[in-house]
Parts: C-alpha cells; sequence; structure tokens
C-alpha cells in the first residue's frame, strides 16, 4: 500500500499540519466546551500556535508526538485532528487522541480517520499498540473505540478533574 493510501480513502485525508490551519487551530483549541476532554485550562493565543506550527516536525521519533490534520477529501475541509502523543519507540505504542468539530461529528468521520491511522500505525510506524484514555461519561466515544476494536484494559478512578468533580476514565487499548 502505497503511503498516499495509508492516509487517504475517499473520505477523509489525514495530512500534516499547514500554516494555514492556524485559524483553524486557533478556534479549535479556544473553544470552551471542548477544554472539558482535551486537560486544557487556558486559552492558547495566535503566537503559541503559530510557534508550535514553525517549530513542529512531525518527526515522532524525535518530538514523541504526531498531530495530524483531518480533512474531507474531496474538497480539504478540515474536520478534525488525530493525534499520538507519549510515543514510546522502545515498547512500540503512543497514546490516541481524536478531536472531530462538533459540526462535523455523528457522520462516520472519527472511524474513517480512525481506519487511516491504524492503518498508518500498523503499517508504516510499525506500532504494537495504541491506547486511549476516555471519561465513562463520554459514552458516544466508547462506543466508537470499542467498536473499532479498542478493549478495555481497566478504569482509573476520579481520574481527571472537571470543574469541582472528578471523573472515571476508561483505559483502552488496541493491539496491533
Amino acid at each position: 500500500m502505497i503511503m498516499s493510501q495509508l492516509l487517504r480513502n475517499d473520505i477523509v485525508t489525514l495530512r500534516a499540519l499547514e500554516p494555514t490551519d492556524l485559524d483553524t487551530l486557533y478556534l479549535w483549541e479556544n473553544d470552551t466546551a471542548l477544554w472539558a476532554v482535551s486537560d486544557t485550562i487556558a486559552p492558547y493565543s495566535r503566537e503559541a500556535l503559530w510557534s508550535y506550527l514553525q517549530q513542529y516536525t512531525g518527526d515522532i521519533y524525535a518530538q514523541r508526538q504526531l498531530r495530524l490534520m483531518i480533512t474531507l477529501s474531496d474538497d480539504g475541509t478540515p474536520v478534525g485532528t488525530v493525534d499520538f502523543l507519549n510515543f514510546d519507540p522502545l515498547n512500540n505504542r503512543a497514546e490516541l487522541g481524536l478531536f472531530i468539530a462538533p459540526e462535523h461529528r455523528g457522520m462516520g468521520l472519527g472511524r474513517q480517520a480512525l481506519e487511516r491511522l491504524t492503518a498508518y500505525a500498523r503499517e508504516h510506524l510499525g506500532l504494537r499498540q495504541i491506547y486511549v484514555f476516555i471519561a465513562l461519561d463520554n459514552e458516544v466515544c466508547l462506543t466508537l473505540f470499542e467498536d473499532f476494536g479498542y478493549r478495555r484494559a481497566g478504569v482509573l478512578q476520579s481520574w481527571v478533574k472537571r470543574g469541582n468533580t472528578y471523573r472515571d476514565v476508561a483505559l483502552l487499548q488496541m493491539i496491533l
């Protein structure tokens, strides 16, 4: 399978971050309604995001992270991001973060992105496992990952603080 097929299908394309993504990232990163699932506690400035885009290499081995923009394949519209973070090259594993913009949810784009990302992880990066943390009250996300083949490895009690309360989080993993 050639690289472009690994990162693309008829529905979505996973591509590198571009300087033209600055405004989109600024909107998404500063939407306080989304902070509950991202561990964000303060807004990002355009300057901070611009600096991130300028310094970001996409080299998962050097930065221990890989962030890709999810776009619609037919017209290039950005619909979300997908991240490998906490990459561990010794054990060939990485944590996964998936974000689909609210106006694009419920269309199967998250599943499409997971299919492309999983193929890329297996066939190009050689990852052995991918794991994700999902709050137990995020049923839509839990269903997406479990239907895709992720298995619950445990529940972390009072793991994330949201406002004045703590939420339990499921640890899910996929062995590739």
